[in-house]
């Protein structure tokens, strides 16, 4: 039989427990799902759509829609299979042999896994004590190791710490290298870096629809550049990559803005409700500005811990053995409800 190239091969990718719970706050996944109005509407679209032909092969119509919303051009939009399809595209059309990306660790695990099966060398940066990005450290390091394409996390996944995006534009080296600016849970907080990109040949900014959207199941996501840089991920994507269906749902999902607004309303309020506990427990917390936070027991091991929850039902990330991450465990924020009874189960254990 033959073998996969070397660095790659079974157990070598992205894995997160899905364990069967009656609590499940391990994914950073939204509570809610849409709205069934929307639900409604998609199916019907869905339904007169002519699925036996090919969808449009650069979703124009909906990246008008994105861009709309976001105030650029749709020429500055590209649309893929989530964003880790755009992470993938985007190393596959600034990476590969010969090149380099790099990050900040601990971070987002995809940045190395996609670099390293596109055939791109990742370098591993680290942040400060705080679990932030040093400027001055981060750009001679770039500068050092001739980076050609760098991963910005902001939140950052699994701390949840905003980056000072000043640091983006220092790293882009006036267009000479790309750096992508990952804002997964970027609309848990007021910071929107897209205004960053605008006009700037070296900035990327992605979004998603798993997190704010509701849409984790359908993997839509999307980034926001330089009409250059986009038109190059376009020439590399695959043919007819983005079905039909979900391009009509993210198109529709815009006509429900009020109400994504108010679930992250929502969720933001339950998040510094889970932070507010967290200070009357014997935990160490970083404060988050996305739908999750990360903490640390002080008087108990934190995979001990995270077995404790286990056996209640409840899950959590455990991130307790990775590296720069010792005893540390990750919650998402869920429905109020689930809080409640994650927030009691960890409450009668410490």
């Amino acid at each position: 039989m033959i073998e996969p190239r070397a660095g790659l091969g079974v157990g070598g990718g992205y894995h997160s427990p899905q364990l069967d719970v009656a609590v499940r706050l391990n994914t950073n996944e939204s509570p809610f799902g849409p709205s069934t109005d929307l639900l409604s509407r998609w199916y019907e679209e869905v339904a007169k759509a002519n699925l036996n032909r090919y969808p449009d092969r650069s979703a124009s119509h909906l990246r008008g829609v994105i861009a709309n919303y976001h105030g650029v051009d749709p020429e500055s939009v590209f649309v893929a299979n989530g964003s880790n399809e755009v992470i993938q595209t985007i190393l596959l059309t600034y990476g590969g042999a010969g090149r380099r990306s790099a990050s900040f660790e601990p971070t987002y695990a995809m940045y190395e896994t996609i670099s390293r099966t596109t055939g791109t060398s990742y370098l591993p940066f680290e942040r400060d004590d705080n679990f932030l990005i040093d400027a001055k450290s981060a750009i001679a390091q770039f500068d050092q190791d001739l980076i050609d394409v760098g991963f910005i996390c902001s939140p950052n996944n699994p701390t949840g710490l905003l980056e000072d995006l000043d640091i983006a534009l220092n790293l882009s080296a006036n267009g000479e290298r790309l750096i992508v600016i990952d804002e997964a849970y970027g609309q848990f907080n007021e910071v929107d870096s897209v205004q960053f990109a605008k006009g700037h040949s070296g900035l990327v900014v992605i979004r998603t629809f798993s997190k704010i959207w509701s849409m984790a199941g359908l993997r839509v996501g999307y980034a926001i550049g330089d009409p250059r840089i986009i038109e190059n991920l376009w020439s590399v994507c695959l043919p007819y990559h983005f079905d039909t269906s979900k391009a009509k749902l993210a198109e529709l999902a815009f006509e429900y803005v009020d109400e994504m607004e108010a679930r992250v309303g929502f969720l933001r309020a339950e998040r510094d409700r889970i932070m507010d506990f967290f200070e009357t427990l014997p935990v160490t917390f970083w404060r988050s500005s996305a739908n999750f936070i990360l903490f640390r027991p002080d008087s108990i091991d934190g995979h001990k811990l995270w077995e404790m929850l286990l056996e209640r039902s409840i899950l959590i990330r455990d991130w307790s053995r990775w590296p720069r991450l010792d005893n540390c465990l990750r919650v998402t924020v869920g429905s109020a409800h689930e809080n409640d009874i994650f927030m009691e189960a960890l409450s009668d254990i410490l």
